[in-house]
């Protein structure tokens, strides 16, 4: 097949336990836009520019939007930050569990966690 009838990628689900915490923390901590909390219920997180969208779905299991590799947390989920080491200290300020900025070829990261203990890791 030479065409792929996918054009890119819209948005991602991810499991949380209470969804209007985890709504404003996306909101408040990470700065990106509440669009709106349905009745379904899920809540529909706009990543700044473009059209990609994070969903969150309450969920009562223990589920992450991770996966784990020799039983340690493997993020799925990266985003991009230009001022990664300003945006680490801010997590940290608001008492986010945040792991060390580390350096690899030029390429700078850091994982932290959500409050529903989801893996994520920002880039520069």
């Amino acid at each position: 097949m030479s065409k792929s009838f996918i054009e890119q990628l819209h948005y991602i689900r991810i499991p949380v336990k209470n969804l209007e915490q985890s709504a404003l923390w996306y909101r408040d901590v990470l700065g990106l836009q509440l669009i709106t909390i349905t009745e379904d219920p899920f809540a529909i997180i706009k990543i700044n520019e473009g059209p990609f969208l994070l969903i969150l779905v309450p969920t009562e299991d223990d589920t992450f939007a991770h996966f784990t590799i020799g039983n340690v947390p493997a993020f799925s989920i990266g985003f991009s930050s230009p001022e990664l080491s300003k945006f680490h200290q801010h997590l940290i300020e608001n008492g986010v569990k945040v792991e060390d900025i580390k350096e690899d070829n030029g390429h700078a990261y850091f994982h932290f966690f959500d409050p529903n203990g989801n893996k994520l890791q920002v880039h520069w």
